[in-house]
């Protein structure tokens, strides 16, 4: 039995007995940004004396007191935002979109796998991360309507401006940085990025026909 979705003239079909592969997105979604957000800010209350202002967020990767917790943060969200990705591959079938999550996924397994002091590794991956989980955010606009699609640009356009600022600062002109520090830059990369995450899991989980025809319907 197919339930057939109509949205701005495009035809799309979802099996009502089959799974709910938009709803089971929005959960992994969902889990991914409150955890990510969670555990983060709890490892870093674990450190003594962390720097939130000049710090990077990665530190907590090499101190002693969170290393393991947070490198595994870093895999499991990679490999959450890969599964996410593919849950919503399965209904707008467009791979490019995918290759957005795979990418933004592999970037931070990357740079779990390699912590900060391994040097080049880490900092690639987590480059890929930065960039490629806020481009996720900006191709997913192109699917949604309404608040959803400008919450979409938001997120992914400001941590996009701010992935220049910190490659500009890191590069050596730290004026850049201004009152915010590297730890402020670099979390105005990641945690818009996350908290968009947590407004599409709901999104996702609630929208119910809406969320279909959004990401599938065009």
């Amino acid at each position: 039995m197919q339930e057939t979705i109509v949205e701005r003239g495009a035809v799309s079909t979802a099996r009502e007995d089959g799974p709910d592969y938009l709803r089971l997105a929005g959960g992994v979604f969902l889990g991914l940004g409150v955890g990510f957000l969670t555990v983060v800010m709890l490892a870093a209350a674990m450190v003594p004396g962390y720097d939130f202002r000049n710090g990077a967020i990665s530190d907590l990767g090499v101190a002693p007191e969170t290393a393991l917790v947070f490198n595994g943060l870093l895999v499991l969200a990679g490999l959450a935002n890969i599964a996410g990705g593919y849950l919503l591959y399965r209904s707008h079938g467009k791979r490019w979109l995918l290759g957005t999550f795979v990418l933004a996924g592999v970037g931070a397994v990357v740079a779990g796998v390699f912590p900060l002091d391994t040097g080049a590794p880490h900092s690639l991956g987590a480059l890929f991360a930065f960039v490629f989980f806020n481009v996720q955010a900006l191709g997913l606009a192109t699917r949604f309507p309404g608040v959803m699609r400008w919450l979409s640009v938001l997120a992914g356009a400001l941590g996009l401006v701010f992935v220049v600022l910190m490659v500009l600062g890191d590069g050596g002109n730290t004026a850049v940085f201004g009152p915010f520090g590297h730890g402020g830059t670099e979390r105005l990369i990641v945690y818009p990025v996350m908290l968009w995450l947590v407004a599409l899991g709901g999104y996702l989980l609630g929208g119910g026909t809406l969320g279909r025809r959004a990401v599938a319907g065009r």
